[in-house]
This record gives structure tokens, sequence and C-alpha cells, in this order.
């Protein structure tokens, strides 16, 4: 449907089948409008209880109560306003419904600030007696450890104030990033592969960069990193704010590094960073192999890195409508069993999913919920094969969310970040590996393995050298070294040449690629994208090898919501991060399908 259409189409104008449901959420505005003035209501009543956790374990109880009835209207009101507005970024209503929605937010953040510090400053074994005298209270058990765990970490309750006034200032050098990045930042005129010439953007790039016809890749390419690196001194002082915000808080906070404090909060040990980066350089020659296979493939004398994303595999084109992909995620996704299936049904038959671009409407895809729904996943599936995968990624969040929220109670059911990747590339992987399965012919098993080893690399290989880079950054400022654009360069270009091997072209413009990845004022978060990854694809691998037992801890997975620490949930599923093995067992996956490349042999599963 989108893909045929030269005018977007209004809203309107999308049939009700192919949009999600938020009527599910609220019936009207006005019952909209009802809970956000119940909400205002309830915040009254919090700073009763400020002062008095001390009083016994009935007050801390009622407050708890209080603040998750606040927590979940809140959330409701907030997912349904920004997802009105992201139906249609140009409806005013849904625009100021969103605005409200953040302005309640920030009061509910405001009222509820003394109530951590206050729990913090409660001894041990008061909240332990507590939790004895109140069965209803041991629910929060591991809220409470994973609080004192963190006591040492959380200043006085005025500290905290200070802080907290002051984190729109420390955001500003990725306030300034993103708003040069999006609004002010001009990119030059190439000519298309038609040789027409159109005005160069961040979306038409990932267009350009996999075009068939080498001289749009390399313009493009070029035409983007010069641009970047006419700024090199304002962005190196973007960069550097970013980095010596994340360097003052870890400082604050009286942490040892800034990678321990990004870390702490999901109790992930630096060895599990530090074993991610060695054990993916150990690799590195799979990937150097699997690049010389793309150079020959492509038909080229010298792989540049204008080439990496160039599609190796002829002219094939999936073609795939939404119902079509519908009936293909069904089928694909079969292993994980009756309830997952049946919950993948309600999902297209209950309308979670708002399908089909329209004129307004938010871009790219996500999946998002809160506790009392079901989650809802917008895209704008444009019948491509990228958009099936897409589907089934964003299903996977779906399916998490699903699972964990009917099994796990509030204060439990949001999963930590880490883990967030893992359901949507399992499901990815398992869809990719019944593509290649039930192909048709060579050529489209081709493209479906090409398209996990592209995926593979982008996410293992590439995320992993961004972490690397950051780790570098990091410990640079932590030294008392300094960021000069020179140097970022040069240390960006050598963790480049490492990563592809020597039989890649290294480009000088590749050098102001550091200045233009977003991810770096994340505080290190790329490297999640990396080891969920390769969990996914251990994960995957188990089921092939174990059967019936490996799905079933994966479900149970899917159900643990936040009930215990990450790596904890998932050494329950069989994956142990800690160790190499993990990602090893990722490497064997991928060195394997980079071997039947070669040989463009038949595709067999794991």
């Amino acid at each position: 449907m989108g893909s045929k259409t030269k005018t977007l189409p209004h809203r309107r104008e999308i049939p009700v089948e192919s949009r999600w449901r938020l009527e599910d959420l609220y019936h009207s505005t006005a019952d909209w409008e009802g809970e956000l003035k119940k909400v205002h209501e309830l915040c009254e009543q919090i700073p009763d209880y400020k002062g008095r956790l001390g009083e016994g374990a009935g007050v801390l109880k009622e407050l708890l109560r209080l603040e998750e009835r606040i927590s979940r209207l809140t959330e409701r009101i907030f997912v349904y306003a920004r997802m009105k507005r992201d139906e249609d970024n140009g409806n005013d209503q849904s625009q100021e419904m969103a605005d409200r929605a953040q302005a309640l937010a920030a009061r509910v953040g405001t009222v509820t600030s003394f109530i951590l510090p206050e729990l913090m400053a409660l001894p041990e074994k008061t909240i332990d007696s507590y939790l004895e005298a109140d069965t209803e209270l041991s629910v929060y058990r591991h809220y409470f450890d994973d609080l004192i765990r963190k006591k040492k970490h959380i200043l006085s309750p005025e500290e905290e104030r200070i802080l907290a006034l002051g984190s729109e200032v420390t955001q500003a050098g990725e306030d300034v990033f993103s708003l040069f990045n999006h609004a002010d930042l001009k990119f030059p005129l190439i000519k298309d592969a038609e040789g027409e010439e159109v005005e160069l953007t961040h979306g038409r790039y990932l267009g350009f960069i996999e075009s068939r016809d080498r001289r749009v890749r390399k313009e493009a390419f070029t035409g983007l990193h010069q641009t970047y690196r006419k700024f090199r001194n304002t962005l190196t002082a973007t960069l550097n704010a970013g980095v010596k915000r994340d360097i003052f808080y870890t400082r604050v906070r009286r942490y040892s590094s800034a990678l321990e404090a990004a870390l702490d909060g999901d109790n992930i040990p630096t060895q599990v960073y530090d074993t991610l980066i060695a054990t993916v350089r150990e690799n590195l020659p799979i990937l150097h192999g699997y690049l010389e296979v793309k150079r020959d493939l492509l038909g080229l004398d010298e792989l540049h890195l204008y080439d990496l994303y160039a599609p190796p595999v002829g002219d094939y084109e999936a073609k795939i409508p939404f119902e079509k992909g519908k009936a293909l995620i069904l089928e694909g996704l079969k292993p994980l069993g009756a309830d997952y299936c049946a919950l993948l049904e309600q999902a297209f038959a209950h309308h979670w999913i708002d399908v089909y671009e329209n004129q307004g409407k938010t871009s790219g895809a996500y999946s998002w919920g809160c506790y009392d729904g079901h989650p809802y996943l917008l895209l704008n599936y444009q019948d491509t094969g990228n958009d099936l995968f897409t589907l089934a990624h964003e299903l996977g969040h779906a399916m998490h969310s699903a699972f964990s929220n009917k099994t796990q109670p509030y204060v439990y059911a949001q999963y930590p970040i880490f883990l967030a990747e893992i359901a949507s590339t399992v499901n990815e992987v398992l869809m990719v590996f019944h593509m290649m399965e039930t192909a048709r012919d060579d050529q489209e098993r081709l493209y479906y393995l090409n398209h996990f080893l592209e995926h593979f690399r982008a996410t293992v290989f590439r995320q992993t050298m961004f972490a690397e880079f950051e780790k570098i950054l990091h410990e640079q400022v932590e030294k008392g070294g300094a960021l000069t654009p020179g140097w970022l360069e040069e240390e960006y270009v050598k963790l480049v040449r490492a990563y592809h091997g020597p039989k890649v072209a290294v480009d000088e413009e590749i050098a102001a690629e550091w200045s233009r990845v977003p991810h770096f004022y994340y505080n290190f978060y790329v490297y999640k994208y990396a080891t969920g990854f390769c969990a996914a694809v251990a994960l995957v691998r188990s089921f092939r090898e174990q059967g019936q037992a490996a799905i079933d801890r994966y479900i149970q997975f899917l159900k643990s919501g936040g009930s215990d620490y990450p790596l904890a949930i998932l050494k329950k599923a069989g994956i142990d991060l800690t160790e190499p093995q993990p990602i090893i067992d990722a490497m064997f996956t991928f060195d394997r399908l980079v071997k039947e490349f070669t040989g463009r042999k038949e595709v067999k599963s794991e």
C-alpha cells in the first residue's frame, strides 16, 4: 500500500483495520482528561508522607501503594498522549495533550523526589523489620535490596535536589548536537543513480549508501563525512561536554570510573564490557574474511568503506505485503510455542499495530505501551524485506512486554534496557533462518543470508567498535587528557583499521564518522546492542540443539521482567555474559554462515 503512494495519505485516509486502537486505553479524550485531573489530585496527598517513613511498615505501604497508583495512571496518560501525537505530529490537539502529559510527569517526579533519599536514610535493619512485619511488603524485597546496593551512591535530599536542578545544564552537549545535527546541518547536492541532482539528507543517505551504483555510494559517503569534518571543532566541543557530564556524575556519586557508573544501574560488572571487546577482537579475522568474500561478490579490486552496505547478491528484491508478512511471522515463530503464537494472533487481530505511513506520522518503528494496557507497535510499512524483519523485531519487544506485564507485579514489570534487545533479535534470527529454509531459489536464499550477515556485522562488530571508542574517550578525560579534533580522528581511524582489516581501503573521510554518532552521548549504551545480539543468536542456537527445554527457559525469561538483576535472569535462560562463551557461540554461527555464503551453498538452519 504505502510503497505505491507517491503523495502520503492523510491520517483519515488510512483504513481503520491498519490503525492501532488507542481506544483500548481511553474511550475518549474526556476519559483521558478525567484521569489527568485525578493524578493531579492524588499528587496533593504525597507531601503528607514526607518525613514519616520511619514511623512504621504501615506508613511505608500506604505511600508505596499511592506512588504506584499515581505512576500507573501517569504512565497510561503519557503513553496515550504521545502515541496520539505520533499518529500525526501536525495535529494541534495531540501536541497539546503530549505537552500536558509531559508536564504531569514532571510534577509527579517533583512531588515524589523525597521518597528515594528518605528510604536510603532508613537503616537496613529498619527496612528488614518492615518487610518481615507486613507480608504485603515482601514483594518489594528485590526492590529494596537493589536500593541498598546503590546506597553509597545516593546523596542527601538537598544534594539530589541540586543535581536534579542541574540536569538540563549537563544535558547541553547532547542537546546542542541534536539540534545542530537535525535542524542546522545541511549536506550537498549529489547525483542519484538516474543522474538527477538531489539534496543529500540523513534519510536519503541510507538509501544512497546501499545503492548498486558505486558512484552514488562514494558521492554520498564523501559528501556526508566532509560536511561533518567542516565542523570538527564544534562537534569536538559538544562531545567533550557529553563526556565531562558523565565523568561529573561519576565523581559526584563516588564511582571509580564512568564505565562502572554507567553499568551499575543494571548491576553489570565492567568485566562484561571488557569481555565483549576482547572476544570480538579475537574473532576479527572472521569479519575480515567475510569482507573479502563481499569484495569478490561485488567484483571489486578493492573494497572501500562506502562499499560495505552494497548488496552483493544480484537484483533480487523481496516484496512482502503486510498480510503476507503476518502469515510468514506466524509460521516462522512457531518454534516459540502455542502461547507465544496466540499472543501474536492477538496483536494482529486486536489492532495493536499502526501499519502504514501517513502525513505527519512519526518516522521509524517502535513498540511501546503501559502496564494497564496491551503493547502497541508503530510501523511505517513499505512491503520490503527489511519491513518484515522490523515487524518481527518490534513484535519481539511487544511479546516480551506482554508476558512480563501478565506475570510480574508493577514494580518488576519493566525489563531492564540491558535485556531489551534480546527478545526482538531472537525473532529476527528465527525469521531469517525460516526465510532461508523456505526460499524458492538460490537468489532469494542468498538475499536473506546476506541480510543476517550484514545485521551481524553492523550490530556486533560495528557497535563493539563504537563501545571501544567510547571507553577510550572517557579514559582519556579521566586521566586528565584532552579531547581534540586531531586526537579523536586519529583514535577513531586506528579502530576502523583494526576492525576492518588490511584488505579494506580506509577512506580519509571516515576520520569524521565519530562526530555524527549520537550514541556517543548516551553514556555507554551501544554495547547493549552487541551483547543483546550475541545472546539472541546463542539462544536460537540452543533452541536448535536442546529443543523444548531451551524454549521453556526462554519463555520464562520473557516472563521475568525486572524481578532480578539482568545477568541473573539471562543466566536462567542459559546465557552467561560474564563469560565469553555466548559471544563465541554467536561468532561460530556467523563464521558458519560466512562459509556457506562463500560457497554459495544451500543454507541449512542451526
